[in-house]
């Protein structure tokens, strides 16, 4: 049965995208299956892993508003083990489509439900926004991490957005929690990441990864040549960094079983 995470941040440009990939990536280097779900509209994660979105017949969108089975849009990428449910740019219009459609926040959550048996993994890749697209990965989820940028604008909508999980979890699915946060874009030059470090582990302390994302310009070109980190730069910092990562997580779901 697949562990089912959500990565979500309202706020954009946060490292949601490059966890999501890098994760999965290294996920399916250990020999796990995993299926990367893209439900932002800007499509980042599918032309991450080299994936043409203006190609595309098929996406994610058709699944959630026009009700095709999610097997019918799951694309193969380069990595062996790593698939994806591709995003278009159509996705931008889901969240007013989806408002008058039966049980609009559950279908994500069904229609991935066939897949669990397949996968070991399924990592959602929210859009940046607390909207119904988000509401649907959340409650699809079993977890939930939260990738936060080491700058100070970064922690003004974490109240908000555990609030929106909190809601999540009341009314739509009771078997979500906080699964981690994430510490992305480090630079251990300025005094203002490192007080970012001390106040989030300050006040949210277990829930809080031990390793730490630094800012990596390895990292921001991987994407642009659709390449994941661990092929475009499997030595960099940001490599070594999320390779840690996934450790840490499997280990963590290891004390829970």
């Amino acid at each position: 049965m697949a562990r089912v995470y959500a990565l979500t941040n309202q706020k954009g440009g946060v490292g949601k995208t490059t966890t999501t990939i890098s994760v999965g990536v290294y996920l399916a280097a250990s020999g796990r299956k995993v299926l990367v779900v893209d439900a932002d509209p800007q499509a980042n994660a599918t032309s991450s892993l080299g994936i043409d979105k203006g190609a595309l017949t098929r996406s994610i969108y058709d699944v959630l508003v026009g009700g095709m089975l999610m097997e019918q849009v799951i694309t193969l990428t380069k990595r062996l083990g790593l698939d994806l449910v591709p995003s278009s740019p159509a996705l931008a219009g889901a969240g007013v489509e989806l408002v008058n459609m039966i049980s609009r926040e559950s279908r994500l959550q069904r229609a991935l439900k066939p897949l669990r048996e397949r996968y070991d993994y399924i990592l959602i890749d929210s859009p940046p926004s607390l909207g119904l697209l988000t509401i649907n990965a959340l409650t699809a989820a079993d977890g939930v991490i939260i990738p936060i940028q080491c700058e100070y604008l970064a922690l003004e909508g974490l109240t908000q957005l555990l609030h929106t999980v909190e809601l999540v979890q009341r009314n739509l699915n009771p078997r979500l929690a906080v699964r981690g946060m994430l510490l992305t874009m480090y630079d251990s030059r300025t005094n203002l990441s490192r007080q970012v470090v001390d106040e989030v582990r300050t006040h949210f302390n277990n829930l809080v990864f031990k390793t730490i994302i630094p800012r990596s310009v390895r990292l921001s070109e991987a994407p642009s040549h659709g390449e994941t980190i661990l092929s475009y730069a499997p030595e960099s910092a940001g490599a070594r960094a999320y390779q840690a990562l996934t450790a840490e997580l499997l280990r963590s779901e290891a004390r829970r079983q």
